[in-house]
């Protein structure tokens, strides 16, 4: 499964090109698909699942050296952060932080399109991510904890250009999918998400959830499909968990697409 994990994370686009988004630089590289054949931690969480799957794609590309991953920087007990990679690209050095990303479009949050991406459950938005990224993550960079740790590896902070990894797959809602993104990459768009009540409209479908690894997959026939009655007894677990699971939905024309079933 770690290979079609592999390509449904390659497949993933950015979330948008170049620095247009809080003039946070995307880490863009063209990566040509190879078989994976790196053993990974199958108790990661999703985060730092990705982030072995980013060191193997890297990996692949001769112009790329990574110096350094997962670097802890502590001020005496105190631990500050962490910095996702070190990597020389192309004889420069760059600091890159590794993000991937599950959204919704939610117009009736905030006014501005990037204030409308919101995550399944309601509980984080892509301006918090932005934010803290900003903020706190790429300034952790230049800490003086941080120097210290460069200092050994021969680097210093004002030649180490920072830049972002950041994929996200997008999905708008049911009743209303015609968005069009004017700031991030409208190629992100993978589904949709619907609500118990639009889940009716469904019942000559089949249905899968995955587990959180295979959200990174593309649908395919070769899983354990539920009927409507089936699928729709288990997701009255979810709706009383509060938690909107990303499922894998077929039509009698085997046509497969990935959605949210949100509980809200």
């Amino acid at each position: 499964m770690i290979q079609k994990r592999y390509e449904g994370f390659l497949k993933t686009p950015y979330l948008w090109k170049h620095n247009v988004t809080f003039d946070l630089q995307q880490f863009e590289i063209i990566s040509k698909l190879h078989k994976i054949d790196s053993a990974i931690d199958d108790s990661l969480r999703l985060g730092k699942y990705v982030e072995r799957l980013v060191s193997f794609e890297l990996e692949q590309h001769d112009a790329i050296s990574i110096i350094a991953e997962n670097i802890q920087i502590q001020d005496n007990k105190t631990t500050l952060g962490e910095l996702d990679c070190l990597l020389i690209k192309d004889n420069k050095p760059i600091h890159l932080e590794i993000i991937y990303k599950f959204y919704l479009y939610d117009d009736s949050v905030g006014t501005t399109e990037i204030e409308h991406i919101i995550g399944p459950n309601r509980k984080d938005s892509l301006k918090e991510k932005l934010t803290k990224l900003s903020k706190k993550q790429l300034p952790l960079l230049h800490a003086d904890a941080t120097g210290k740790y460069l200092t050994k590896l021969g680097l210093k902070p004002k030649d180490i250009t920072q830049e972002v990894y950041f994929k996200a797959q997008l999905f708008v809602p049911y009743a209303n999918n015609n968005i069009e993104l004017k700031i991030l990459n409208p190629e992100c768009i993978v589904g949709f998400y619907m609500n118990r009540k639009e889940l009716e409209q469904f019942k000559d479908c089949e249905f899968y959830i995955p587990n959180k690894k295979d959200w990174l997959a593309l649908p395919h026939q070769h899983v354990n499909w539920m009927n409507f009655g089936a699928f729709k007894n288990t997701a009255k677990d979810y709706f009383e968990q509060q938690f909107s699971p990303l499922c894998w939905i077929k039509s009698k024309n085997w046509e497969m697409t990935k959605i949210f079933l949100v509980w809200w």
